[in-house]
């Protein structure tokens, strides 16, 4: 039995359903010749039954891969499996597989924060727009009351009654901008508050260890022949303990056998700065577990 470890990252595209735009970053997990490789790429539009992203490598049609994608003003990133359903130049669809209820709700979240933001940003730009196009019609009418002859009282009373409306269109106004821009800022506020962890490649995180664990391997596996790739989803605490461990693909039981050893790694604090000053940052990264049979 051989058990070879290895770190890689993850990414999210996604199909189907209404589809919502969205550009952010998005990591996909594939397997080259046994071995987990991160595609880098950029999120082009979601929906509850999949994504699609353009992606900086060469994906097959009906390939299983991993994705990493963060959802803006999720907390949690999304991990999901994911199959290739189309791939063309730069550009793929990819279907999820097996989503979990948090999972889904993850992306029903996201999706329905787009119509009130979108509601708010549109009012703002009617507000600005609409100031000019109420006032112009305001002007005409002062200069019609002004020009009627000699009735003074009457285009007295008149024009006091069209300002006080004037005024009270403008605090209308007034209110409704000051209450959109209070609301974005709150917006903004909560979004900046999030602090999540840092993502950091494979690679990296593999000089950080500082003491690992083989995982064993599980006999009923053994006994049945089962082998294969798990790979897990792994949160790094800022003084190098493993604070989370979840499976993103692989046999539940090689599975469960990889999250009981990772879980016992230890790393050196990743810092924002060298490693011996700086801050010490919680960190993101992928591991590959290999089951083998000799």
């Amino acid at each position: 039995m051989s058990a070879a470890t290895s770190l890689a990252s993850a990414k999210t595209p996604r199909r189907g359903s209404p589809r919502y735009s969205l550009t952010v970053p998005v990591d996909v997990i594939a397997l080259r010749s046994g071995i987990p490789i991160t595609l880098p790429g950029r999120c082009a539009n979601v929906s509850e039954g999949g994504m699609a992203a353009i992606v900086a490598g060469d994906l097959c049609q009906g390939q299983e891969v991993a994705i990493d994608l963060r959802l803006p003003g999720v907390g949690m990133p999304l991990r999901a499996k994911t199959v290739v359903r189309y791939h063309g130049p730069m550009r793929c669809g990819l279907e999820f597989v097996g989503l979990g209820t948090e999972q889904v709700e993850m992306i029903r979240y996201w999706t329905q924060r787009l119509a009130p933001v979108a509601v708010l940003a549109g009012l703002a730009s009617a507000g600005e727009a609409g100031d000019e196009r109420q006032e112009k019609p305001a002007l005409a009418l002062m200069d019609t009351v002004q020009a009627a002859p000699r009735k003074a009282v009457k285009v007295r009373v008149v024009r006091r009654g069209f300002e006080l409306l004037l005024a009270a269109m403008l605090l209308c106004a007034a209110a409704g901008w000051w209450q959109w821009r209070r609301s974005w800022r709150e917006l903004e506020g909560a979004s900046a508050d999030r602090t999540a962890p840092v993502r950091v490649s494979p690679e990296t995180m593999t000089a950080q260890i500082l003491s690992k664990t083989e995982p064993a391997y599980p006999e009923e596996a053994r006994r049945a022949g089962t082998q294969g790739m798990v790979v897990l989803d792994t949160l790094i605490a800022t003084d190098g303990t493993v604070k989370r461990v979840r499976d993103i693909s692989g046999e539940e039981e090689l599975a469960k056998a990889a999250m009981n050893a990772v879980q016992q790694w230890r790393f050196e604090p990743y810092r924002t700065s060298g490693q011996t000053s700086g801050r010490a940052l919680e960190v993101e990264t992928t591991i590959a577990v290999d089951f083998r049979l000799n």
